[in-house]
């Protein structure tokens, strides 16, 4: 497993909702903590007031064009919004070696996928693209546009998406990425980390039940061919974040204690 223990800190949702500097300053705190073993691996959960936050890979025409201010972190991932009605959360877990930064995020998946399973909400993986995902309805008689394909051994590639993808990435639970066969997939949970020293920061934002204009304003995640979606939208009912909390929970805590247990030097 992980470690001895995973702990869990539901740092504040609803009137509580965390300001995301404040966040950011207990991440940091806790990952200097992990990384010299003072405490288990840990993971926030909790739900911020709006802000817009820009990682690494971020396009600036992907930023809102009315000025409004953007959060610059050191995550992986491009543009995105955390805001009430999503559950974010932040994992500080030290991974084990040999470290593998893509089998972790997969699991970050994985716990996603099975909540959202649980919540009524058929989700999945697309090729290419982290996150949970919601496929969008099949077009009767698509077809695939041979000039939106490329392929790179056994990953394809479709709708012009960047190279360089890790092969890992392909599978059979993922679903190709869309080339005009179905409706627009709707993205459910976003996913951004980043590992320091061994120890992961950063993590997942859930879409609950969110005000979902929140995300007109930017290009989220820098995707252009398809959109965004939430749990509650998807059942059609109002979806909490005090509903999805404990289940979230539940499953993390399995996925993460199917790691390896990390070496403790480093």
């Amino acid at each position: 497993m992980v470690s001895e223990q995973i702990r869990f800190v539901r740092l504040g949702i609803g009137e509580g909702a965390v300001p995301y500097q404040d966040a950011w300053a207990e991440q940091q705190r806790l990952h200097a903590l992990r990384v010299a073993d003072e405490i288990p691996d840990t993971v926030l959960l909790l739900e911020h007031p709006p802000v817009y936050t820009m990682g690494k890979r971020t396009n600036p025409a992907d930023l809102p064009l009315d000025g409004t201010p953007v959060v610059e972190v050191n995550r992986g991932g491009e543009i995105t919004w955390h805001g009430p009605g999503q559950l974010v959360g932040y994992p500080i877990v030290k991974l084990p070696d040999p470290m593998d930064v893509v089998a972790y995020v997969r699991r970050l998946e994985e716990a996603l996928i099975r909540a959202c399973t649980e919540f009524g909400v058929e989700t999945t993986r697309i090729e290419g693209r982290s996150g949970v995902w919601k496929l969008g309805r099949e077009i009767p008689d698509a077809v695939v546009d041979p000039s939106q394909v490329v392929e790179i051994g056994k990953l394809t590639l479709r709708m012009g998406l960047p190279l360089g993808i890790d092969p890992r990435l392909a599978g059979p639970e993922y679903a190709p990425s869309n080339a005009g066969q179905r409706g627009d997939d709707r993205k459910l949970a976003a996913i951004g980390v980043r590992v320091a020293r061994g120890v992961t920061m950063h993590g997942f934002a859930l879409n609950c039940d969110p005000d979902m204009t929140w995300f007109d304003k930017i290009v989220p995640c820098g995707i252009r061919d398809a959109g965004v979606g939430s749990v509650g939208s998807e059942l059609g009912r109002g979806f909490p974040v005090a509903e999805a909390l404990p289940v979230v929970e539940r499953h993390l805590a399995a996925v993460l204690a199917e790691l390896p247990e990390p070496s403790l030097a480093r």
